[in-house]
């Protein structure tokens, strides 16, 4: 593959693009390198494993182990902690079955998102403010931070996990399919980011992320426990409209606004710049773009949401991923609900 312009060193941090820079240079850098590119069939994607990806066997089986370990730590704080602590505040039944798949949500993101953090602005690390230098020094097959590869092994055991936990233990909604799709894209890149070593890149794209879940999450909480006990809590009914406005800011600006001009601008045409000859250079971006999508369609989620509330078709908060307030009640209960109303008082919705 041919380089579109000459190999760029670290030279200082470069200024963020417009998005009318992110796709002319990246449209032009892409180009560039598929008409430089002779050799692009299935022969350079096996000699490109076989000389760039890195990954260990004993690295999946601790990654496999480690989601089994996230599957069963879920399970048992569901069973001990979460659940309990739902019929001791006497949330509504429905409310109480949604209740533990957000804590822990809310649990893991937070802790994940504020390592990320850590990473990004109480390192070393330039990534977040300048982007470009993800690529610099890169060299297949380099050593992996200590710390970065934590980070690699909680998120991409936990996406392993999610994945079984968006067909088995989650409340199945109207966008289950599209979340599901979304932790495949999101395992496939974090396992082969690592292998290939684009691991620099990859905590920026979690740190993006991970803020708008820990949001989406918090606000979900606060409406389970605004209407519990019999009675209506007024606290909990403004930290969920503040969530809901802080959610929908959060995932405009780092998934639409900043993901693209760092990360997008950074892997489509900075990283041509810093290594000509970047392996697997469209298929990483194929899965970006694809995940750039999603975050679109999800943000659409958001706004007709919004759009309804102005409007006065939903009078209050529900579920942020089931707008449809109607169509949220006729949803068939999630196999992890089904315990919950055994146990819970009952209920002549159910």
């Amino acid at each position: 593959m041919a380089a579109a312009e000459p190999v760029a060193g670290p030279t200082g941090p470069e200024p963020m693009p417009s998005y009318a820079q992110l796709v002319r240079r990246g449209w032009g850098s892409a180009l560039a390198a598929a008409r430089g590119c002779t050799d692009c069939g299935w022969g350079l994607a096996r000699r490109g494993l076989a000389e760039h990806a890195h990954l260990a066997p004993p690295e999946l089986l601790l990654l496999a182990l480690g989601a089994l370990g996230w599957t069963a730590l879920r399970s048992a704080a569901t069973a001990r902690l979460f659940r309990p602590l739902a019929k001791r505040c006497r949330l509504q039944p429905r409310d109480a079955a949604k209740m533990p798949e957000s804590a822990w949500k809310f649990l893991f993101y937070l802790g994940s998102w504020s390592y990320s953090a850590y990473l990004l602005f109480g390192t070393d690390y330039p990534f977040f403010h300048d982007p470009p230098s993800v690529f610099y020094d890169w060299t297949p097959g380099m050593a992996v931070p200590r710390d970065i590869a934590a980070a690699y092994l909680l998120q991409g055991s936990f996406y392993g996990h999610s994945i079984y936990a968006t067909l088995y233990m989650d409340t199945w909604r109207k966008d289950s399919v599209v979340m599901l799709l979304h932790h495949v894209v999101t395992l496939i890149l974090i396992v082969s980011s690592y292998a290939f070593r684009y691991h620099n890149v990859g905590i920026l794209v979690l740190f993006l992320h991970d803020i708008s879940d820990v949001q989406l999450e918090f606000t979900k909480l606060n409406i389970y426990f605004k209407s519990r006990g019999g009675s209506y809590h007024r606290l909990h009914a403004l930290a969920a409209d503040l969530g809901c406005l802080s959610f929908g800011f959060s995932w405009f600006w780092f998934r639409l606004y900043w993901f693209p001009l760092k990360v997008l601008y950074a892997t489509c045409h900075c990283s041509l710049r810093a290594v000509p000859d970047i392996p697997f250079y469209f298929f990483f971006n194929a899965l970006l773009l694809l995940l750039t999508l999603m975050n679109l369609y999800w943000f659409l989620y958001i706004v007709a949401f919004a759009a309804k509330v102005l409007t006065g078709q939903v009078r209050e908060l529900k579920d942020l991923r089931e707008y449809d307030v109607a169509e949220a009640q006729s949803l068939k209960p999630s196999k992890a609900e089904k315990p919950l109303r055994n146990g819970l008082v009952k209920d002549k919705r159910f």
